[in-house]
């Protein structure tokens, strides 16, 4: 693994995301693993190859989060592909922060569910987390 990659937030593998290569449209069993400012890494059924163009969609947060990107590698790990994404713009940033945030949030929903049996909505979830976490989220406060 390169230093490039350590830099990016590890992330629960229960975030769907969607991409589309030319033709190619991912569905929802493929899956966010890590998100930076730099670009992210997602588990594929598909090895891709690097270089190539890709158009990132995570549809856990309303607007859809959507971004451009080029596939910087890609490593087979057993049945699946880990896949480096770059993304082209720094005006992305802010949107990548927001993504981060929403992947703990949504992290947390499932986690609440699995340990305390409470059915949290995505706002309730929110609004606890917020009050527990931000202040120790990186760049929180």
């Amino acid at each position: 693994m390169t230093g490039e990659t350590r830099r990016f937030l590890r992330h629960p593998s229960d975030v769907p995301i969607r991409y589309s290569l030319r033709e190619v449209i991912a569905d929802e069993r493929d899956y966010l693993r890590n998100i930076g400012e730099g670009g992210l890494c997602f588990s594929s059924r598909l090895a891709i190859q690097p270089g190539t163009g890709i158009h990132i969609q995570i549809p856990i947060v309303d607007p859809v989060f959507e971004v451009d990107g080029i596939v910087a590698w890609c490593h087979q790990h057993g049945a699946v592909f880990e896949v480096g994404v770059r993304f082209e713009g720094i005006e992305d940033r802010y949107g990548v922060r927001m993504v981060e945030q929403v992947c703990h949030i949504e992290h947390y929903r499932h986690e609440i569910l699995a340990c305390e049996g409470r059915s949290l909505s995505s706002e309730e979830a929110a609004r606890e987390w917020i009050q527990k976490y931000a202040d120790r989220f990186p760049g929180g406060g």
